[in-house]
């Protein structure tokens, strides 16, 4: 099984893949899942928006590959910030709300690390009242 640390290491190489011409901001993710690690790298896009986080890449990654369940993710971003002692800034470490969301969906139970620090979070700590589109009892079925 692979440590946090180890997951992080293959973050913080993932985070060398990335395309950030714009923010230059680097970020790499990766996940582990059903025993085996998916990375990712976030990729921009001149129209900003269109870009795509290191963690929903890691994710899809692993969701293209069939996982069953997604046990952590680890996020390693290179160019946070530091403070007057040289610490990692962070919440410059952590998931966007976008990534957030789709935690929610695809890794509820998933524990998350980062470079910011040595504490292991769940999307408890991030997000209290996730987006969700379960289908009433009361709604009719779309034909």
């Amino acid at each position: 099984m692979k440590t946090h640390e180890e997951l992080l290491k293959e973050a913080r190489r993932a985070a060398d893949l990335s395309y950030s011409p714009y923010s230059r901001f680097r970020v790499g993710a990766a996940v582990l899942a059903d025993g085996k690690m998916f990375c990712g790298a976030n990729i921009e896009n001149a129209t900003g928006n269109l870009g795509i986080c290191a963690e929903r890449v890691a994710i899809a990654h692993a969701i293209m590959h069939g996982v069953s369940k997604i046990d952590g993710i680890a996020v390693f971003c290179v160019d946070a910030q530091t403070d007057q002692k040289g610490k990692v800034i962070n919440a410059q470490t952590f998931p966007c709300g976008a990534c957030l969301q789709w935690l929610y969906e695809f890794a509820p139970d998933a524990w998350i690390v980062t470079n910011g620090n040595k504490k292991v979070y769940h999307l408890t700590d991030f997000l209290q009242k996730p987006f969700s589109l379960q289908p009433s009892v009361h709604s009719k079925p779309i034909p």
